[in-house]
């Protein structure tokens, strides 16, 4: 897009200031994301506008239905407390007409929000306090949607942490191996059918009524909560496209799976791929504090195993992808999905070794 098309685009939403720049911004795979900058004065505001992926996100008005009573849910809550809602969830802007979205004559759809100053998302946890502050926030975000009155959050992607089905379908693309790359990929198929069983292992449970089903994100990587510069706390949750119904257990899981690990997602060298037990520690006792009040026993004992299913679960998506051609997730070099998958898959080995440990800390919380 050009610079004008965006900012007719972006002066669609009622904001302050004259558009002046919008560059890309952060590292997602899905949408199109933009720092918008916008002169009031002489001060620079600014802002971030999104173009929803909205073959991945089919029914993009339901998605924008639920972030809006997610974060003005968040939004009433704070502000009945007493405090201040600026850097404690997204604010959308809304059109002159009301509406949360803008579309396009090419039938994207856009969104934008108040950017969030003085505050940072990390790829990589470098402290257990930044592990402990994200863990809070992410727990302190379920807390404040315990209680969202009905109806029921759509299902943005039906069946996204359903891991038996994210199996079913590798082996279904792995049968069919279109593009012959099945040969260069035994050792990881090995390694995830060794443990199918576990796959369906928190459905299960859920089936027997042992979990309630809970608002979670569903997507809680650590660079999708920002950490104050100044205080160093945790504060809004963002990107929140996938908010819907879901076990507590996802969340937590994705913490692990991206909170404890020293390397980068699409590691080459994966000996440096490990799960850091002091980050597990601190993601555990920040999540459990912000989540204690609403949190059952039953939900509490799965969490180590969590750590474990979500990032098998995502070697299975990346494995997937890589063997359908690389359709779903951006790739930057030939092989990423595959060196993504490998980088998982040895995060769940380092993960299995430390587990009796991982139980054992719970138990003492």
């Amino acid at each position: 897009m050009t610079q004008n098309e965006i900012r007719e685009i972006f002066d669609q939403f009622v904001h302050y200031g004259t558009f002046l720049l919008a560059v890309p911004y952060g590292t997602g795979h899905i949408n199109d994301t933009m720092q918008v900058t916008c002169d009031q004065g002489g001060a620079r505001l600014h802002y971030i506008l999104q173009r929803i992926n909205h073959h991945v996100f089919t029914q993009p008005e339901k998605l924008m239905e639920n972030m809006c009573r997610v974060t003005d849910h968040i939004q009433r809550k704070v502000e009945q407390n007493g405090q201040m809602a600026v850097k404690r969830t997204i604010e959308l802007l809304r059109t002159r007409d009301g509406a949360a979205w803008v579309r396009d004559g090419q039938g994207n759809w856009f969104r934008a929000y108040v950017f969030i100053e003085n505050a940072r998302t990390y790829d990589i946890l470098e402290t257990a306090d930044q592990a402990y502050q994200a863990a809070k926030a992410f727990g302190a975000f379920q807390s404040d949607l315990a209680d969202l009155p009905a109806p029921r959050l759509h299902e943005t992607i039906v069946n996204f942490h359903n891991t038996p089905k994210r199996l079913a379908r590798l082996e279904e693309v792995a049968k069919e191996d279109k593009l012959g790359r099945l040969k260069e990929v035994q050792k990881e198929m090995d390694f995830v059918m060794a443990r199918k069983e576990e796959t369906s292992r928190l459905l299960d449970m859920s089936a027997q009524g042992l979990f309630p089903e809970r608002i979670t994100h569903n997507d809680t990587k650590l660079n999708n909560v920002l950490i104050d510069d100044l205080t160093g706390k945790g504060l809004a949750v963002i990107d929140l496209d996938t908010t819907m119904p879901g076990l507590v257990h996802y969340d937590f899981g994705d913490m692990v799976r991206t909170g404890t690990s020293p390397a980068a997602e699409d590691e080459l060298d994966l000996d440096k791929v490990t799960m850091r037990f002091p980050m597990f520690e601190a993601l555990l006792r920040g999540y459990v504090e912000s989540a204690k009040a609403f949190l059952t026993p039953e939900e509490k004992a799965e969490l180590p195993f969590a750590g474990k299913l979500i990032p098998l679960e995502n070697g299975i998506r990346f494995l997937t992808d890589y063997l359908e051609g690389d359709v779903y997730f951006k790739i930057h070099r030939a092989g990423h999905n595959l060196d993504r998958c490998r980088t998982q898959l040895k995060l769940v080995a380092s993960i299995e070794e430390q587990f009796d440990a991982m139980q054992k800390l719970l138990k003492s919380l």
